[in-house]
């Protein structure tokens, strides 16, 4: 048996559960709303809070990996992420904000730890389909807070829905002691400690001028992608006139999409094409859906518009793999964890300001359509960025 399919399958495990908890408020917020007394289009504030502590807590994550080994800093972000979920689910915006907070302290270090724990077992013919598996996690939690917390709604309310997907965390931080101290004295062990300080992780990124341009391009595409997550279920539930069922089974669809379209071009991008390649085509793909998204309304069959939402899906939410195994590609093993928490910290900026820009354009305009043109505009820029000739260096 491969030595990397354990560590693989914990990671996957790991990544499910916290983008199982990112990805529930959204779904919450149609039938919260009316308990909080704030318009279900907010929820989009809630999404940059959770990445506004992640960003920090991902250039903290290099140094707390040295200390702490990666199977308890996952543990640890695990913990977070639950009692964060857990106050989310409290009918009272403050409590409600302080809980984003929690969780993207919990979600920051979640990517780099993975990525220490793959780069010291994977080969690197093979990290673009492994990490691609990896990050298919991200999608796969979203499919599954797309099909179930409708349902939990429904039998159990919002609050106790949320407070049922933060119980699963606590499962699995006991689970995750079994393979501890395997896996963490592996990448003690591989690791070179150093005193770099925090703003070390950009350093590594910013001196290097491919890393940087995946990280700025990723900024980019993680915007489009959580603003997919973050207002598909509201947009057709008010646009499309769609049950909170129905919306959440297009955010599924979508999810489960990207979660396929990683493994998929992880593939392309180890076998066929060069990753610049893809992640070009990727964000023009994206770009295209996105205006197509700007038109819905009740006249679109419901048909099509799951159909738009598989290929949205796809592109905005199958690039990560890519994108990190070709920042582990770059760097070197023992720099692994730090360079991807630097590049991390950029695409969160992304994940943080975009949503954000989202909400105001709505708030100003009244109009979803706006603001996925707005994105896609920017997908587009970045994407056909891809294919222009990079000189040599």
């Amino acid at each position: 048996m491969p030595a990397y399919l354990i560590p693989l399958a914990v990671t996957l495990a790991v990544q499910i559960q916290v983008s199982l908890i990112v990805f529930t408020p959204p779904v919450l917020a149609p039938q919260a709303q009316f308990d909080i007394g704030i318009e279900a289009a907010a929820v989009g504030i809630i999404t940059a809070l959770i990445y506004l502590t992640s960003v920090p807590a991902t250039l903290l994550s290099g140094q707390v990996l040295q200390k702490l080994g990666a199977i308890r800093v996952s543990q640890l972000c695990i913990l977070l992420t639950s009692l964060g979920m857990t106050l989310v689910a409290f009918p009272n915006p403050m409590i409600i904000i302080l809980g984003a907070l929690i969780i993207g302290l919990g979600y920051g270090p979640i990517t780099p730890a993975s990525s220490a724990i793959l780069a010291n077992t994977v080969p690197k013919h093979l990290r673009g389909f492994i990490f691609s598996v990896k990050q298919s996690g991200v999608p796969l939690g979203g499919a599954i807070a797309g099909a179930i917390v409708p349902i939990l709604i429904l039998f159990f309310g919002w609050q106790m829905a949320g407070i049922i997907v933060a119980f699963l965390g606590v499962i699995l931080i006991s689970g995750l002691n079994l393979f501890q101290s395997k896996i963490d004295s592996t990448i003690i062990q591989n690791t070179v400690v150093s005193r770099d300080g925090l703003l070390e992780p950009l350093k590594i990124i910013f001196g290097n001028q491919r890393l940087k341009e995946l990280a700025v391009s990723s900024s980019v595409f993680s915007g489009m992608q959580m603003s997919l997550g973050t207002f598909l279920v509201v947009l057709l539930t008010e646009n499309a006139n769609f049950s909170i069922t129905v919306a959440g089974g297009a955010l599924s669809a979508a999810m489960i999409s990207g979660a396929l379209g990683r493994l998929f071009w992880g593939f392309i991008s180890d076998t066929f094409l060069s990753p610049r390649s893809v992640l070009g085509f990727l964000g023009l793909v994206m770009s295209v859906s996105a205006f197509l998204t700007s038109t819905i309304s009740e006249s679109w069959s419901l048909l099509f518009i799951y159909l738009l939402a598989v290929v949205f899906g796809s592109s905005a939410v199958g690039w990560n793999g890519v994108y990190l195994a070709e920042v582990a590609n770059i760097v070197e093993s023992d720099k692994v964890g730090k360079a991807t928490g630097g590049s991390l910290t950029v695409t969160y900026s992304g994940v943080v300001f975009f949503p954000i820009i989202f909400w105001i354009i709505y708030a100003v305009t009244g109009s979803y359509a706006i603001p996925f043109v707005f994105l896609g505009c920017l997908s587009l820029l970045r994407g056909g960025m891809f294919f222009i000739p990079k000189k040599c260096s």
